[in-house]
């Protein structure tokens, strides 16, 4: 596999492209620093890179009053994001400040006395939180002058590059599995790019995108979650910037987050933190919970076992959007989990399809699967002891059920069917 790397900075060198805060990229093993660029990987240690930034200092009240002056939008966020200032005025899809439901019918059913929430991203622009980490990955491609914004998918992010590359101007080509769900075919398919399927699994396609990054065929690409994956990554961080403003800048006790490739969590915890050091909220403790699918659930498994290396897995779920059997972000994962106290958890597909029902029965939030696995860990932890119901604990949901119907279709339906007359409405039971 190819792998992009740079050169460091000089003690003088500066960034000669505009992405607000950000002051360069850090290799999260040994901490080398580089300057911004299309880049994922250290040159020293091959470690991942992240975005480092040099953040706001001064009153914490004045920045909160600024953020939330800011747009309905993840870029109320932008002096903590690695974007340009005018950000809002440039023609993209504009997600996040998506809601932050108090679910107290779930809370009930799950036995939650300490207030549950569900932060529900299907309402972003494509229907998934991919938007908000493709509005970011969009942001660098511009400043580095990429032509044609592409990813490899399981099928949200697919959907969500197509469609900001179509407001942006740009041409997209994204590469999927060949077996994905047919709503997120159509839905990554209609907004006009190449939509390329690979006979493989996640991995294969991830790894054959590798190896285009490093072919002149790739010359002028950006790979949103390849070679702009440091700036893609931190989109995950507006979750936790978001869920705190929501709850009245404070923390949450706990949350609960499904893993894919585990960015997200990891993300969402730089977020967390980042927040307690620029004083926008108390600094107290946190858990952290991953959540996956038993059919694809490599990190769970590292979890139980005490390891901390994680062991890939060959996919077999119907969570389609978290099969990744050779997660990236894993090992980091595992430590978040245990430096906050957390856990990773999974369930069978069987208690994923039961979730999704019991959230939208109780709630009216009709979740994908990746939703059903996320509420499904959460009261799998309440049953075994490791999640307190007794603190604010908030569920992400992170995709739109209407891409994932085959995984309730043949067990949802009408209820009954009869003829068109009123006898007919009260012999069948339904009248009271």
């Amino acid at each position: 596999m190819a792998v992009q790397t740079a050169a460091p900075t000089t003690p003088s060198g500066t960034p000669s492209v505009d992405l607000g805060p950000a002051a360069g990229l850090s290799c999260r093993e040994c901490g080398e620093r580089f300057p911004l660029g299309p880049i994922f990987a250290c040159a020293h240690c091959f470690g991942p890179l992240e975005v480092a930034y040099d953040l706001p200092a001064g009153d914490p009240e004045q920045l909160r009053k600024r953020i939330e002056a800011g747009p309905a939008s993840i870029w109320r966020y932008a002096p903590l994001l690695p974007v340009p200032a005018d950000v809002a005025d440039k023609p993209n899809l504009n997600p996040g400040w998506t809601p932050l439901v108090k679910a107290d019918n779930l809370a009930r059913e799950l036995g939650v006395t300490g207030g549950l929430y569900v932060k529900d991203d299907s309402g972003n622009p494509t229907h998934s939180f991919k938007d908000r980490v493709v509005a970011q990955a969009l942001e660098a491609a511009r400043a580095f002058g990429f032509t044609t914004l592409s990813c490899s998918s399981t099928g949200n992010l697919a959907g969500a590059v197509g469609a900001a590359a179509a407001r942006a101007g740009l041409r997209s080509c994204v590469f999927i599995p060949h077996d994905l769900e047919q709503g997120k075919v159509v839905m990554a398919a209609v907004y006009g790019g190449d939509l390329v399927g690979i006979e493989g699994t996640y991995d294969d396609v991830n790894r054959f995108c590798s190896e285009l990054i490093g072919d002149p065929l790739g010359e002028g690409w950006g790979f949103v979650n390849v070679n702009l994956r440091p700036y893609y990554a931190e989109g995950s961080k507006t979750l936790a910037y978001e869920i705190c403003e929501q709850l009245g800048w404070r923390l949450p006790d706990q949350i609960v987050v499904p893993i894919a490739s585990g960015s997200q969590l990891t993300k969402i915890d730089k977020g967390l933190r980042e927040l307690i050091a620029l004083g926008l909220v108390e600094d107290r403790p946190y858990r952290i919970f991953g959540a996956q699918a038993e059919g694809c659930s490599p990190v769970s498994a590292a979890f139980k076992a005490g390891h901390d290396v994680v062991r890939p897995q060959k996919p077999d779920t119907i969570a389609k959007s978290l099969a990744i059997g050779n997660p990236a972000d894993g090992p980091y994962v595992l430590d978040i989990a245990r430096r906050t106290g957390g856990a990773v958890e999974d369930v069978d597909d069987a208690r994923i399809v039961d979730a999704i029902k019991l959230l939208a029965r109780t709630e009216g939030i009709f979740a994908e699967t990746a939703g059903g696995v996320t509420v499904g860990v959460t009261r799998k932890l309440i049953e075994t002891g490791v999640l307190d119901p007794a603190l604010t604990t908030v569920v992400l949901n992170t995709g739109d059920g209407l891409k994932t119907l085959d995984a309730v279709a043949s067990t949802t339906g009408p209820t009954t069917t009869i003829r068109p007359s009123l006898d007919a409405f009260r012999d069948a039971g339904l009248a009271h």
